[in-house]
């Protein structure tokens, strides 16, 4: 490593590099017990030996965690930039080092039917196995490890500050998680064991057998369903859809409570016919209790050229979605729209009303509306 890049941050920067400085609780001195974990360091890097890969003839590499199925040469990486052959063995670069941790409000993930109200602890590495061009954390996504500043956090660590902080939940976010499955897999492991749930905002684009083995140590997740298109998926990710539906369908049989975002974006997946199309594959396969948040889309990226999605086009998805027989259907990006609330789907009173992250009403007991006691399915203690 070249300690040359190496930048010791003062307390304050620490604590906004975080995104905890409101919280009025110092990070430090759990860290200093960390060792070094104080300090960020640009291209800090843990290599690890990778876990889902097989060994090819002239030292060549077949990855096999996602769909991609890269094929990687001594000496080169991976799709995603963090996955390296070194020699015939395939090393992740991206374990213990995340370059982002943040306290979150559950909602952001977002999730609005788990644990409505409480925190999560969140980390990211660099990395991604799309190549979004609407990605609005592409200086992290569409970096090398070596390009960002990373924290020296093991698993054991991660779950330590959960504890500290009594965050209820470790969220694996703002990247594509996929991409450090080794970190993500012990440390959902520790954090279990601990008492302490794990949720992933993810694409959805891993292959079935590390995400059977990840599955068990999920508690819940949010999947993008970008569109119900494979024409849209190489276009703007540089994927396939199948792999996604598939592992909508996996989490759900797995039991690990599952909500949905489908980005919305002018002129790319916004037709109703195509979001007709996502909604009654929802319906069909997953179940109607599925919440779905049609997200606003704002020019970003490589997509600058794009103007915001009109509401009313998201007004429409939503129209579209509790036709189609959603019981939950929401709009995110959106401040101060009724469709940010969850109501009954028996008697249509609003059982959590809420003003952007913050919840500011609750009329739910024992995971039921108080109302009429209908059964509201969702994750609530």
């Amino acid at each position: 490593m070249d300690l040359s890049f190496e930048r010791v941050v003062t307390r304050r920067h620490f604590l906004i590099k975080c995104g905890m400085l409101a919280l009025g609780s110092s990070l430090l001195p759990k860290l200093v017990k960390f060792g070094h974990a104080q300090d960020v360091r640009r291209g800090y890097i843990n290599k690890t030996t990778a876990r889902y890969y097989e060994s090819l003839s002239s030292k060549q590499v077949k990855c096999l965690l996602c769909p991609h199925g890269c094929v990687v040469k001594p000496g080169s990486r991976g799709f995603c930039r963090v996955r390296e052959n070194d020699d015939g063995i395939y090393y992740t670069q991206v374990h213990s080092n995340p370059c982002a941790v943040h306290i979150d409000p559950i909602e952001k993930k977002p999730l609005f039917h788990f644990l409505p109200g409480t925190t999560a602890l969140s980390i990211a590495t660099a990395g991604c196995n799309f190549t979004c061009k609407n990605c609005q954390n592409y200086t992290i996504s569409q970096a090398n490890p070596e390009d960002t500043y990373n924290y020296q956090l093991r698993p054991e660590d991660i779950v330590d500050l959960a504890i500290h902080y009594k965050t209820p939940t470790i969220a694996y976010t703002y990247t594509e998680p996929t991409v450090f499955f080794e970190y993500m897999l012990e440390t959902s492991r520790i954090a279990h064991a601990k008492k302490i749930r794990n949720v992933y905002h993810s694409n959805g684009y891993m292959n079935q057998e590390p995400l059977l083995e990840l599955a068990p140590h999920l508690d819940g997740a949010n999947i993008d369903l970008k569109a119900y298109s494979n024409a849209f998926y190489q276009e703007i990710a540089s994927g396939t859809l199948l792999p996604v539906l598939e592992t909508l369908k996996t989490l759900k049989k797995r039991g690990v409570w599952l909500e949905i975002t489908n980005l919305v974006i002018p002129t790319k997946n916004d037709e109703e016919s195509m979001l007709r199309d996502l909604c009654q594959w929802i319906v069909q396969e997953l179940g109607k209790d599925t919440p779905v948040h049609f997200s606003r889309f704002y020019p970003c990226y490589k997509l600058n050229n794009l103007p915001p999605t009109p509401v009313q086009t998201l007004e429409k998805a939503a129209e579209i979605g509790q036709t189609s027989g959603l019981d939950f259907v929401y709009i995110g990006n959106v401040p101060n729209v009724e469709e940010e609330n969850t109501f009954c789907p028996q008697c249509r009173s609003v059982i959590i009303g809420r003003r952007g992250y913050t919840i500011t009403d609750f009329n739910m007991k024992n995971g039921a509306c108080t109302f009429c006691r209908t059964a509201i399915p969702g994750r609530w203690e």
